[in-house]
């Protein structure tokens, strides 16, 4: 007779990795309180799932916060922030930007507002829209997303965010670079230029964070 599946609820939160303190600075207690909530609270509010647990921190926490240091002080829109990853994890690491949180979803936006207030972050915007629904009155400098579409369908929906000198700014995965390739079309379209892949937090996560960036002319 073998041993059954362990169910949901057996899943065990991942521990927070060293490196966490060292990315995030006096900013950590921020960071473990809203890790913890959305440990508590994700799955029940369909935020995330219970097999995200065992890598809560290495997989979304840090896998967001690697990206603070390419934000420029000012206002930065956030597209789907869903469960604030990357969102509220980059408003908790850098209080001097503006993060403008823009999700679709009711209960998403209820949870945006409630840990923004809930964690005192006086530098949080949440917009309930699509981003097509949304424009320069934003006044926007730089746009983020995080597993929101491939290149070829983000791009449109997120350029007319942004002015001349502006940066998208997205999270991808291992495969940006054929997304790359296949939105060459989209890329020329919007007017890009200096196009680019980072890849961050080599030494601090066990899996590189992928970034596009590419500056509107």
């Amino acid at each position: 007779m073998t041993d059954s599946p362990a169910s949901p609820t057996d899943v065990t939160p991942e521990v927070e990795p060293e490196s966490a303190a060292r990315l995030f600075g006096d900013r950590i207690h921020l960071a473990r309180s809203f890790t913890a909530e959305l440990i508590a609270r994700g799955e029940e509010l369909g935020l995330i799932g219970p097999i995200e647990l065992p890598r809560i921190w290495t997989r979304h926490i840090l896998n967001s916060v690697v990206v603070a240091p390419l934000l420029r002080p000012g206002r930065v829109g956030d597209i789907g922030s869903g469960a604030g990853l990357p969102g509220l994890v980059l408003a908790i690491a850098r209080p001097d930007v503006t993060m403008v949180l823009i999700e679709p979803m009711e209960r998403r936006t209820d949870w945006l507002r409630a840990e923004s207030e809930r964690l005192g972050l006086d530098n949080v915007e949440v917009v309930r829209a699509r981003s097509e629904e949304v424009g320069r009155e934003l006044e926007l400098g730089q746009v983020t997303a995080r597993a929101v579409s491939a290149l070829s369908k983000l791009i449109p929906i997120t350029r007319p965010l942004l002015a001349s000198g502006g940066q998208l700014v997205f999270l991808k995965g291992a495969r940006v670079h054929d997304e790359i390739d296949a939105a060459q079309k989209q890329i020329r379209k919007a007017g890009l230029s200096d196009v680019e892949v980072l890849e961050l937090g080599a030494g601090d996560v066990a899996e590189v964070t992928r970034v596009f960036r590419a500056t509107v002319v």
